[in-house]
């Protein structure tokens, strides 16, 4: 009998094929789904396997397979505009590929520079501090993993991990998005559901996660996502009951508007 490890887990699952079919077992390698009624199995394109779990004759775990820079970006695309507020409250500009967003009521998110496209240097970030200095707000930097190189002696105001896994495909209720979630697109055709603190989602008062992912789904969503302070061990640990695993880290950084010699 084969022993199911955590949903999200990547696994290579051996089962038996129609009878009569040649070769007689086959595999499937990606990202665990369900097990019940039917076992499946996301694949690295994107396609689910699905057989009777009796059909199953062994399984191996496998490590996750290595992140792209090119996939943390295409995902902090996403993130950024599932941060997107209303024109008037909310500035966004690009600027030598940084996308520098502003608004008096933003929070830490959503009032900071982050390098999104390839070209960006830390070269700008003298004018991306006098763009926030006109508008007499603090620039703040939110540098993803591998991205960019943070500034030299610059400590992290904030450290967060993005916690991902799959979009399940189950027909089950859906609930109103409310404030937890919103769907947006990256540029490498993948569509994201971004979820708000995982321990409101998860709370009480909240909806269930599965209800929203389920909700994102009929949206199109394949995968979701949620960010997770670094030092917050309950909320990663709920993240990762709820089937999320790390996908990269990020780090903000508060810029003083006096002297950039450390830039």
């Amino acid at each position: 009998m084969v022993s199911w490890p955590d949903l999200g887990t990547r696994v290579t699952v051996r089962y038996r094929r129609h009878a009569g079919s040649i070769p007689p077992l086959t595999d499937a390698v990606g990202h665990l789904l369900a097990v019940d009624p039917v076992v499946r199995v996301r694949t690295k394109t994107g396609a689910v396997v699905e057989c009777a779990p009796a059909d199953v004759v062994a399984l191996r775990i496998l490590t996750d397979a290595p992140v792209r820079t090119s996939e943390i970006r295409a995902l902090e695309h996403a993130a950024a505009a599932g941060l997107a507020g209303p024109e008037e409250t909310v500035q966004r500009t690009w600027l030598d590929g940084w996308l520098l967003r502003a608004g008096p009521d933003a929070g830490l998110e959503a009032n900071s520079a982050v390098p999104l496209d390839i070209s960006a240097r830390p070269d700008s970030i003298p004018a991306i501090v006098a763009w926030y200095k006109d508008r007499r707000l603090t620039p703040r930097l939110v540098i993803p993993d591998r991205l960019l190189r943070a500034p030299a002696g610059l400590p992290a105001e904030r450290e967060e991990r993005m916690l991902v896994r799959d979009v399940p495909l189950e027909n089950r209720p859906s609930a109103s998005p409310g404030e937890f979630a919103a769907v947006t697109d990256a540029p490498d055709g993948t569509r994201w559901v971004g979820l708000s603190a995982i321990d409101a989602v998860a709370g009480p008062a909240g909806p269930s996660c599965e209800a929203l992912l389920a909700w994102a789904a009929q949206r199109g969503a394949t995968r979701a996502y949620v960010r997770v302070g670094d030092r917050d061990t309950d909320a990663i640990a709920l993240a990762e009951s709820l089937g999320f695993q790390l996908h990269h880290r990020r780090s903000h950084f508060r810029l003083a508007t006096g002297g950039l010699d450390n830039l």
